[in-house]
């Protein structure tokens, strides 16, 4: 048993792995019950699975959680502040970011970081570049950079000063 300390969408967890070879993807899944990163390609082709590990973005399912002791890890249940939706996730909402939903959680955890990585500008296909790694199977991208733009310019950019719920406390 191996001893793996996380704090987990601002609450600090400690699991026991029983294999090093657990992705944080399976480790959210299977044992956190954290189920809205999904699991899409399992090879970092997607997105899907796009989670903030100490605010940047990964796929999760390329990550060794085992690799992660003591990192800070902010999954999509996470980005909500109880009944208030994060910037974000409004803008998706408002602009018709998502179709069939299967990708949505990874799009706006995607979102979330390349906002808060500065990253995301107000030029459309900057943005578009800095999604390129999330793929929509129903493509839903002109929504999709529509909510990104909005999130980033609503509220004179503070959208990126409230990037997640334990940064804003």
């Amino acid at each position: 048993m191996i001893p793996l300390r996380l704090t987990v969408n601002g609450t600090a967890r400690e699991v026991l792995l029983e294999d090093p070879r657990v992705t944080l993807l399976d480790l959210l899944r299977e044992r956190l019950h954290l189920t809205g990163s999904k699991k899409g390609c399992d090879r970092g082709q997607c997105g899907a699975c796009t989670v903030l590990v100490d605010g940047r973005r990964i796929n999760a399912c390329l990550a060794l959680a085992i690799s992660l002791d003591g990192a800070s890890v902010t999954t999509i249940e996470g980005l909500a502040d109880g009944d208030r939706l994060h910037p974000v996730q409004e803008a998706f909402i408002a602009h018709d970011g998502f179709q069939c939903g299967f990708c949505t959680p990874g799009q706006i955890m995607s979102a979330v970081g390349l906002i808060a990585e500065g990253q995301a500008g107000t030029d459309p296909e900057r943005i578009r570049e800095g999604m390129s790694g999330n793929l929509c199977r129903c493509g839903a991208y002109a929504g999709i950079g529509e909510a990104v733009l909005a999130a980033q310019t609503a509220g004179d950019g503070q959208a990126a000063g409230v990037m997640m719920r334990e940064d804003a406390a």
